[in-house]
């Protein structure tokens, strides 16, 4: 059976397509429906943090399964329970509860009714190039004009300053300021990193103005750059923190993890499954391997060994590499999108970051002969 034609025969074509049907995955591989196989550096655009069939995920789903799927959270429960604790046991120090939700846009949502909420206050100072989802709220906050012009008007009071320019968003910062929401490392947009000093200058703004910072850390946390979350390295601890893709390593899920100035009545937002207890479970997993297996400090390491090849290499179409862990962005020159199929022909799924920059997103678990691997197709076809 063609399982592409059958796709497109019944999808909304909302998608652009690469012409590669997968159909099995085992740690940083997939294998298409003719048996070939790719490493993968797309993993779910960050998700497969861990790779493909983790034994002691899959493990614990099994057994979750067996136990319990879903469930209202009108009950306590004991896997949800167990991954609020932990969540909150993992987070900076200032962020004391957590709820939890399905996606990163969800988690986003959250993060801004919330902290309106909180407030008092209406408006909100975002980065330019900044991505934070595609529903109505979280699109409002994203940049880029292609995402959000078919979909005006969108929510009001949204503002955008360029990101890592101190001096031009507290220009932006009012008395109507409710929160100031950035990526620590801007992904969608090709790996722009977040200036440290930038960032310790924007949680003083807001303390001096009395909004709340919220970090989006749905592509950048759980050790893709290197530490559990990348504000660890930024040396600052947001109000609220925005958390989703790889946290149940595969399974749909979401989360903000907020300070004690984010306390919302009861009823003032929900999820019918958020928190539901075979995702929850799976987090639990995920967070323990995570955790027992110092992924973070080997997602530095390969991150580094990766780009060290590929600088050494010096290929020839490539303009500027940017990278935080294993949160890579390769910019270069003429754009990227033909590269990225040159790439696919050669056995390596990557990904654009706009139109100039490739992403590489492998699996933390990735071996190093895999990491060879996509070295040596990067040198050749940028080179």
């Amino acid at each position: 059976m063609d399982f592409a034609e059958l796709q497109r025969a019944h999808e909304l074509d909302l998608y652009p397509k690469r012409p590669v049907t997968v159909v099995r995955g085992r740690n940083a591989l997939l294998w298409d429906d003719r048996g070939r196989d790719y490493v993968d550096c797309v993993c779910g655009h960050g998700v497969a943090n861990l790779g493909h069939g983790h034994p002691r995920v899959l493990a614990a789903i099994r057994e979750q399964a067996d136990r319990l799927v879903t469930l209202s959270n009108l009950f306590f429960n004991d896997r949800r329970a167990r991954l609020l604790e932990r969540l909150v046991a993992i987070s900076p120090a200032g962020l004391v509860r957590a709820f939890l939700c399905n996606s990163g846009t969800e988690a986003v949502e959250a993060a801004l009714k919330l902290t309106r909420l909180a407030t008092g206050r209406t408006e909100f100072v975002c980065a330019t190039r900044g991505f934070h989802g595609r529903t109505m709220g979280a699109l409002s906050a994203t940049f880029k004009p292609e995402y959000r012009q078919p979909f005006e008007p969108l929510v009001p009071g949204f503002h955008f300053a360029p990101f890592n320019d101190l001096d031009a968003l507290r220009a932006q910062v009012t008395p109507a300021t409710a929160g100031v929401l950035l990526e620590p490392v801007q992904g969608e947009s090709g790996v722009h990193l977040g200036d440290p000093e930038y960032f310790r200058g924007v949680r003083r703004l807001c303390d001096e103005r009395g909004a709340l910072l919220i970090l989006d850390e749905v592509q950048t946390g759980f050790g893709r750059t290197g530490t559990m979350f990348a504000c660890e390295q930024l040396g600052i601890e947001p109000d609220v923190m925005c958390l989703a893709k790889a946290i149940a390593a595969g399974l749909p899920m979401g989360a903000i993890v907020c300070g004690e100035r984010v306390l919302p009545p009861t009823g003032a937002h929900g999820s019918t499954f958020g928190g539901n207890p075979l995702c929850c479970a799976a987090a639990l997993a995920a967070i323990d391997v995570l955790i027992e297996d110092d992924l973070p400090r080997r997602a530095r390491e390969k991150g580094d060994y990766l780009v060290g090849r590929l600088r050494a290499a010096r290929p020839a179409k490539v303009r500027e590499i940017r990278h935080l862990g294993l949160m890579i962005g390769i910019e270069v020159e003429g754009g990227a999108a033909e590269s990225i199929l040159e790439l696919l022909d050669a056995g390596v799924m990557t990904f654009a970051g706009g139109p100039t920059a490739i992403r590489v997103y492998p699996p933390l678990t990735i071996e190093y002969e895999l990491l060879d691997r996509v070295a040596e197709a990067l040198s050749h076809v940028l080179g």
